[in-house]
């Protein structure tokens, strides 16, 4: 029966008890109204007998409800009991009376004129009084005064039908109500197994409907529904992830592998002799030189970004924005003097301080791979502008702002969201000539990202791209900015102080190209030669 009981649903659990509870509710409810009445009705009986032994006294005779031809019928039953002597009944003989053989005056003292029950001659209950007496020959003697019972037992039985008629139908009525309510209750957690099983079956993007969210079932509703989005993002993070890892796994090797061939092709025509003259001989060895540095400076940007991604404490300082634009204005113009590329502020006057908080290499990193991108893909002459201030950020925090305006062909808008993962090129033809490795514009997200802020790419007024870093700034000027650093085009030869008069070659070869797809990403140099910003460590 046990086993039985935990086998079943719930929902039918439920009803059972309901009606297990109703059952007894209405077993209580019916024994105590058959009680009340039982008890009430022996009390109006017990009520006559009272008046009949009162209005025998009042009388000094037993005759009004002894006799059968009084003018009100009577039911009374009278029994005179002498001692030793059987009891002789004062009304009409045949008629039943109580079944009682003897009594003695000690015993009708002790009841005190309190009435009680015993069985009658008829087999039924009665109720009778005992009270002693004196009769007219100075003799001791007990009359008994009963009335039967078997009206009350017929009213009786007949409430019992009712209330045990009544139990039937109100116990129907409750099963199908309380099946209805907790069917109709159940309805949700219903729908809730069918979005569960869906899930089970693969399908993420199930939600439970939620009708009430006030009640319990609803807040169950709602909370699953916000667990399921979170494992929804949870797997679409991992596989997103487990895409990005792939594709980085792929490119790294083709990156990687390509410097490897170039080494190992020079080298065995080198050892099998294929290489006579001594300019052949130099050329190789100057390739495998390129490649050689080509491939340490990937794998230094590999480093790095590993050295991001396990998110190392920062050796901060104060930075001023400014001061890294100029020194990336003067650095361009040292390796590109064709090139137009003009400082300015974000509204178009004089540049001001941009006061960070951050580490100043990987700062000079960003900028130098910002513009590093800007002069790779835009035509030679495009101009460039620089521009630094300070804005409001959306919860009014203070915010040190970098743009890189250049007016080139721009980036696709299908193309913009993605130029900031590793690898990524616009041009997947992975040609030397028109894209580098997709790493440098991930660096920039990576580092600004390690420093709290965020990088964004937009497109210029009139065409072009704009590539946009926001810092937390910090309310003091900047120190050691250049006097000069206002909104003014370069021109001439830079200051040797402020640069290495590196070449706009981003550090990976000896071959003269910088920078990564606009579609995509851009390197910052960090190895032999510090790009087109100074890096200074």
């Amino acid at each position: 029966m046990l086993e039985r009981w935990k086998s079943a649903t719930l929902r039918s659990q439920l009803v059972a008890i309901m009606m297990a509870l109703m059952l007894v509710a209405l077993a209580v409810t019916g024994a105590g109204t058959l009680t009340l009445l039982r008890s009430y009705l022996e009390g109006q009986v017990d009520d006559k007998l009272k008046a009949a032994v009162e209005s025998a006294k009042e009388e000094g005779s037993f005759s009004q409800i002894a006799m059968p031809n009084t003018s009100v019928p009577t039911d009374y039953a009278v029994v005179v009991y002498y001692p030793g002597v059987a009891g002789r009944v004062l009304s009409d003989n045949k008629h039943p009376r109580p079944d009682i053989d003897s009594i003695t005056v000690d015993e009708a003292r002790q009841r005190g004129f309190a009435p009680y029950q015993v069985r009658g001659t008829d087999d039924e209950n009665w109720r009778v009084v005992a009270v002693s007496i004196v009769d007219s020959n100075q003799q001791r003697a007990v009359v008994v005064i009963g009335l039967p019972l078997s009206t009350v037992d017929e009213v009786l039985g007949h409430a019992t039908l009712v209330v045990v008629g009544v139990g039937l139908l109100t116990l129907i009525l409750a099963f199908f109500i309380a099946s209805w309510t907790v069917t109709g209750s159940f309805r949700p957690l219903a729908r809730v197994e069918k979005t569960a099983a869906a899930i089970a079956a693969g399908d993420l993007s199930r939600r439970v409907a939620v009708e009430n969210p006030d009640t319990e079932v609803g807040r169950l509703g709602r909370s699953l529904n916000a667990m399921l989005a979170h494992i929804e993002a949870a797997f679409a993070a991992r596989m997103a992830s487990e895409d990005r890892m792939r594709r980085f796994a792929a490119d790294a090797s083709h990156e990687l592998r390509t410097p490897l061939v170039t080494i190992r092709g020079y080298s065995e025509l080198y050892r099998h002799g294929a290489l006579e003259s001594p300019e052949e001989i130099a050329n190789a060895m100057g390739r495998i030189e390129s490649e050689a540095k080509r491939m340490g400076s990937m794998v230094e940007d590999l480093l790095l970004l590993a050295r991001l991604d396990e998110q190392r404490p920062l050796q901060q300082k104060p930075v001023d924005f400014q001061l890294l634009a100029h020194d990336a204005v003067v650095d361009t113009q040292a390796s590109d003097p064709n090139r137009v590329i003009t400082l300015t502020g974000l509204n178009g006057g004089r540049a001001q301080p941009a006061p960070v908080l951050g580490d100043e290499a990987k700062l000079r990193q960003v900028v130098g791979n910002l513009v590093g991108n800007a002069l790779r893909y835009t035509p030679e002459g495009t101009p460039i502008e620089l521009a630094v201030g300070m804005r409001s950020g959306k919860d009014n925090s203070l915010q040190a702002v970098l743009e890189v305006r250049d007016h080139g062909p721009g980036i696709p808008d299908s193309e913009a969201p993605k130029v900031f993962e590793r690898f990524y090129r616009a041009d997947t033809s992975r040609t030397r000539d028109t894209g580098g490795s997709g790493l440098g514009l991930a660096i920039v997200a990576a580092i600004v990202g390690s420093h709290g802020g965020s990088v964004r790419v937009d497109t210029t007024e009139g065409g072009g791209a704009t590539l946009t870093v926001s810092l937390p700034g910090r309310n003091y000027a900047g120190e050691g900015h250049h006097e000069d650093a206002g909104s003014q085009v370069m021109d001439g030869t830079p200051d040797d102080g402020t640069g290495d008069g590196g070449s706009p070659d981003d550090g990976r070869g000896a071959d003269g190209k910088g920078g990564d797809s606009q579609g995509g990403d851009s390197q910052g140099g960090h190895g032999s030669q510090a790009g087109l910003s100074t890096y200074r460590n």
